[in-house]
């Protein structure tokens, strides 16, 4: 007998009725997202291995321990891409998307490759919603997207709401706290992990990120990057606050908070719902302003963000979860000698009405086919025989109420609809 052959490991298979939610909160993304100005882009899962070198940063753990990194038959090395920002870009300057009106906003749904220890809501192909904004430098840009992504979340169904924020400044402001971090914990640098000492070397400010306890704490004497702010980082900072104000915005300063890729500059946030415990973070993004510059385009601004949909799923509310398990289909039965395509042709007129509706086609008993659409989950089953095809009536009936009732075939779309 032949080996049953399973997914891969770190890989998933979605089923019913879990993909019917997965569409529903990808379908308010889209509807929401539009609401704002921003349409769709896909890119390939395959990209150049540079592209991430030159985007997320050599000393990040994502190009230096996650990429899933390989030789074509033609030696080029390509990577299955860990996250979409760097994609989006690539595409934005390929394809000359400076040139039409700008901000361009894009968004995305789609999966991401990361070769990480498999884990509960971590998967090495996992699914991220996000979004781009390239073309405008303003706080207000940020603020307006931060608004989307709020509107967003509480339309899922997310209440306590909290946005986390910080700042890690242009490029001389960076360069000056590298210096100024490094040089604080020089003298630590035996207290510090392996990552951490690699780290100090490379990308200070990567440290920053450390989930380790005692590195934590020794971090809580560090200077801050506020310290070293230049004046334009500073009111870029404070006209986003402001504008945060203005719409009654809750949000907390994070000084620690800087994200975990290289590209990032100036506002750096996460959005958390204190409901949900240790890993409380739903999304995070921020700030990009040299990266399209860094990938062969011309100097323009971005920022964006990046949603976990693995996560989100996980611990959507479950108001929004019901509301969509609540969508239930009709059965349509056919009864004694009544032809299946009879049941077909009843079916085909309640779909016209936009109804889901599962036609019984298989020929087995009435009482067998009731119970399959009970367990189904179905509503309404639709019983159609030889006395009711004669008089133009058909048998409605309500298989949670256990209750049933005739009514004319001309009247079933309009009584169904007011049924559900």
């Amino acid at each position: 007998m032949p080996r049953a052959i399973k997914s891969v490991k770190g890989t998933r298979d979605f089923l019913p009725p879990e993909t019917r939610l997965w569409a529903a909160v990808e379908e308010t993304a889209r509807r929401v997202f539009g609401t704002y100005g921003y349409e769709e882009i896909r890119t390939p899962v395959l990209e150049e291995t540079d592209l991430f070198v030159r985007s997320v940063g050599e000393s990040t753990d994502i190009v230096g321990k996650e990429m899933y990194t390989f030789l074509d038959k033609k030696g080029r090395s390509l990577t299955l891409r860990p996250e979409s920002t760097a994609s989006v870009v690539r595409a934005f300057v390929q394809h000359g998307l400076a040139n039409q009106p700008l901000p361009a906003k894009l968004f995305y749904i789609g999966p991401q490759f990361r070769y990480e220890r498999p884990q509960k809501g971590r998967y090495r192909q996992f699914h991220q919603i996000g979004a781009e904004l390239i073309g405008d430098p303003g706080p207000e840009t940020d603020a307006e997207l931060l608004l989307m992504l709020l509107r967003f979340l509480g339309e899922l169904g997310f209440r306590d709401l909290l946005v986390q924020l910080n700042t890690v400044g242009d490029d001389q402001s960076r360069a000056a706290y590298r210096e100024g971090l490094r040089s604080f914990l020089e003298p630590h640098r035996d207290e510090l992990g392996e990552d951490s000492r690699r780290r100090l070397d490379s990308n200070p400010l990567r440290i920053l990120d450390t989930k380790n306890p005692e590195e934590r704490e020794l971090l809580r004497e560090a200077p801050e990057l506020a310290e070293f702010l230049s004046q334009e980082s500073r009111e870029h900072f404070e006209g986003l606050r402001r504008a945060l104000d203005r719409f009654g915005v809750a949000y907390e300063i994070e000084p620690r908070l800087v994200r975990g890729l290289d590209y990032y500059t100036r506002t750096v946030f996460e959005i958390i719902s204190e409901g949900l415990g240790a890993q409380d973070a739903i999304v995070g993004g921020g700030r990009y302003d040299g990266l399209v510059a860094e990938l062969g385009g011309p100097e323009l601004p971005g920022i964006g963000f990046a949603i976990g949909e693995d996560r989100l799923i996980e611990v959507l509310p479950e108001q929004f979860s019901r509301a969509v398990a609540g969508s239930e289909p009709i059965v349509v039965v056919p009864v004694g000698e009544v032809a299946a395509v009879e049941a077909l042709e009843l079916a085909e007129r309640l779909r016209g009405a936009g109804l889901a509706v599962i036609a019984e086609l298989s020929g087995r008993s009435v009482k067998a086919a009731l119970k399959k659409a009970d367990r189904s989950g179905a509503r309404l089953a639709i019983l159609i025989g030889d006395d009711e095809l004669g008089k133009g009536l058909v048998t409605l009936r309500d298989l949670k109420a256990a209750d049933q009732f005739t009514v004319p075939r001309a009247d079933l779309v309009a009584r169904v609809e007011e049924m559900l």
